[in-house]
């Protein structure tokens, strides 16, 4: 599967922004899903994952509240709704794939990944 994550931008504290990741490959609804960020000097970070079906999620601490992982497996793409966006968010955010389908609490089981998205937060 091949992954592709757009929408990332320029925004404001406070404000909002809905990154979209789409996937080419017709297992895509078989497959869980995941958001990491990378801000520059810093690791990996794991955002949140969703499983399969849309029906369970899961995120880090340090987005819990703000963001929203969802999923339109008629249309093979996987969303991260950001509200209340702080300058800390700033990063290039990736989407991966886990052909297992299951939940996920961090990187493992993420076989596919696409190319990022800068999100830039201004204060």
């Amino acid at each position: 599967v091949q992954l592709q994550a757009f929408g990332g931008g320029l925004v404001q504290a406070g404000g909002s922004l809905r990154l979209s990741c789409a996937a080419s490959g017709r297992s895509f609804g078989n497959y869980g899903m995941g958001w990491f960020r990378q801000a520059p000097g810093k690791e990996r970070e794991f955002v949140g994952t969703i499983n399969w079906s849309g029906s369970r999620t899961y995120y880090a601490d340090s987005v819990k509240g703000r963001f929203t992982i969802s999923r339109d497996n008629a249309k093979n793409t996987v969303y991260l709704q950001m509200n209340s966006l702080k300058p800390e968010d700033t990063a290039v955010y990736y989407c991966a794939a886990d052909p297992s389908g299951v939940l996920r609490f961090s990187d493992y089981g993420m076989e596919y990944w696409g190319k990022g998205t800068q999100v830039t937060v201004s204060s």
